[in-house]
């Protein structure tokens, strides 16, 4: 996929969840290419400042299983003038034990982090998407959570069994049509990085960070235009 991020986006304000490294981290390098002025979030926040520092981004604390935290972080930036796009990008993979050992502990861990925290930070940073001429919300699953996907032999996705890492993804991408559904005047939509080299996966994936990024980009730079409730990958639309 060739992004040709939209003119109408250039001067637009963005907060990026869990960007000091990764998908975050390199999604923000592009959309400052681009001509925002990106808030990069991070729980750590020595190395949240040195990643905003080498992009020439900007730094907010932001743990998103922390309510206090997102409402600190939305406080900072509404006091900085306004948001245009929410980036929901951190996301852990939790507990590599086997399905038979999983504890609800484990899921509740995945869950806030991969789901609720998306709650929350629809709900924090709502008001300020309100005032913005382009309200644009742009949350990270995964092709591992699409039933027409891990149901596929030919697919990767197919291949795996992690049961609440995939879940949590599925919940994602309905949580991102049903809000799609409550805020028509908002663009939310759903993006798949594909099966890309990061932490998560001990960098084994085959796809580039830039490549895994481009389904995200292309979302956060259309300008407030487009279609709403969608999943996407590099692409084009994905199969749910």
């Amino acid at each position: 996929m060739t992004i040709s991020p939209s003119t109408t986006s250039a001067s637009s304000v963005t907060l990026i969840s869990g960007a000091n490294k990764g998908l975050g981290y390199e999604t923000a390098r592009r959309l400052i290419a681009a001509g925002h002025t990106v808030w990069m979030g991070a729980r750590d926040e020595a190395r949240g400042r040195a990643a905003a520092d080498a992009l020439g981004g900007r730094f907010v604390q932001l743990d998103v299983t922390d309510d206090a935290s997102v409402a600190a972080a939305a406080r900072t930036i509404a006091a900085s003038g306004g948001l245009d796009v929410l980036v929901n990008n951190a996301g852990i993979t939790g507990t590599h034990a086997a399905p038979a050992d999983l504890t609800g502990a484990d899921a509740l861990e995945v869950f806030d982090t991969n789901v609720v925290s998306i709650v929350r930070m629809t709900s924090a940073f709502l008001p300020l998407l309100r005032t913005s001429a382009a309200p644009t919300i742009v949350n990270v699953t995964s092709g591992m959570g699409s039933f027409s996907s891990v149901l596929d032999p030919e697919r990767v996705e197919s291949q795996i069994v992690a049961p609440l890492y995939q879940a949590s993804k599925s919940a994602v991408t309905m949580l991102t049509v049903q809000y799609a559904k409550a805020f028509p005047e908002l663009r939310i939509n759903a993006a798949d990085p594909g099966y890309t080299a990061t932490d998560l996966n001990g960098n084994s994936g085959p796809q580039t960070v830039t490549e895994g990024t481009d389904a995200i980009v292309d979302l956060a730079t259309r300008g407030g235009t487009g279609p709403t409730g969608t999943f996407i990958d590099r692409a084009g639309v994905a199969a749910f």
